[in-house]
């Protein structure tokens, strides 16, 4: 009864239901409701007072274990997890990504340039997700209607739309920086290099591109607003990325210049060498051993007469 009475005492709740006890007698269950919704911040706040103040209190004489269970509170927890590791994934993700690049085209400014160019298109993603879904401003355009004007970004949208757009913006600017790489290796000068690689590999960036925010764009269809905002999230990130791949950085690899392809000393002994694309030849086979010119000796004597 003191826990039930703990339950009720701060201003957010509206109703503390009876307790459910079970069979045995060692258990026992209450449902609160709040006077906000669900996806309300302060309904995640009162989750937090519940658990840090309101049961420490009424359970400090022992005795007693309590917890805050739920959708809410689950949705509380995961949104937490997610957030508190979401900063340290990227970092993890950028560092490996720029240890591959420096492997794979032994510059280092190539991969700099491939993390600064991805972080904006994540950023750029993320907030047309947060104003057409959180801020409520193209929820009519998704086919989205809601007495409160707003949507709530489900916690793991954010962490998957990361992985998907990296994974494929990565893909556009290797495509993109192997097909400059091999004009440079062939003697052209690192600004022309940049040119030709875009000339080779532009149609089929924007054509892959095209695909994939036809094929994100038609989560929008769908009913569920998680669906949805995986649809948003990913055909605008898509977009973002290969504009980005074909304007932001050739640009920024014909400003750098010759200096693209700078590696010091040091790191280019510590990198191993990799074949990418088939950058090396094989060898020649060696050419077969001449045939006799001229009409065949007999290996044995004709008979005599």
């Amino acid at each position: 009864m003191k826990l039930q009475d703990a339950l009720a005492t701060p201003t957010n709740v509206q109703l503390v239901s009876p307790p459910s006890i079970n069979k045995s007698g060692d258990a026992v269950t209450f449902t609160v409701i709040p006077k906000t919704r669900p996806a309300d911040p302060e309904t995640a706040d009162l989750v937090t007072e519940m658990r840090t103040s309101v049961i420490p209190g009424a359970t400090s004489e022992g005795g007693i274990t309590a917890y805050v269970g739920g959708v809410t509170a689950a949705n509380v927890d995961l949104a937490s997890k997610i957030s508190s590791k979401l900063a340290e994934l990227i970092l993890v993700v950028l560092a490996l990504s720029i240890v591959l690049l420096l492997i794979a085209f032994r510059s280092l400014l190539i991969p700099v340039q491939a993390a600064v160019t991805n972080l904006l298109c994540v950023g750029a993603a993320f907030g047309v997700l947060v104003a057409a879904f959180q801020w409520g401003w193209g929820l009519d355009l998704v086919g989205l209607s809601t007495p409160y004007g707003t949507v709530p970004i489900a916690s793991y949208v954010p962490l998957m739309m990361f992985a998907a757009l990296f994974g494929l913006s990565m893909d556009y600017e290797v495509f993109l920086v192997s097909q400059i790489a091999q004009h440079h290796a062939a003697g052209e000068s690192p600004r022309q290099a940049v040119r030709s690689g875009v000339a080779s590999s532009a149609k089929v960036i924007a054509a892959a591109a095209i695909i994939m925010i036809s094929v994100f764009g038609s989560f929008i269809l769908n009913g569920d607003p998680t669906i949805k905002q995986f649809g948003v999230g990913l055909s605008v990130a898509v977009l973002l990325a290969s504009a980005m791949v074909l304007s932001l950085a050739p640009a920024m690899l014909t400003l750098f210049g010759s200096a693209v392809w700078w590696l010091p000393g040091w790191l280019s002994r510590l990198l191993p060498h990799v074949d990418i694309e088939g950058e090396s030849e094989p060898p020649a086979p060696e050419p077969p051993a001449p045939k006799p010119v001229g009409r065949p000796m007999p290996t044995t004597a004709p008979p005599m007469d």
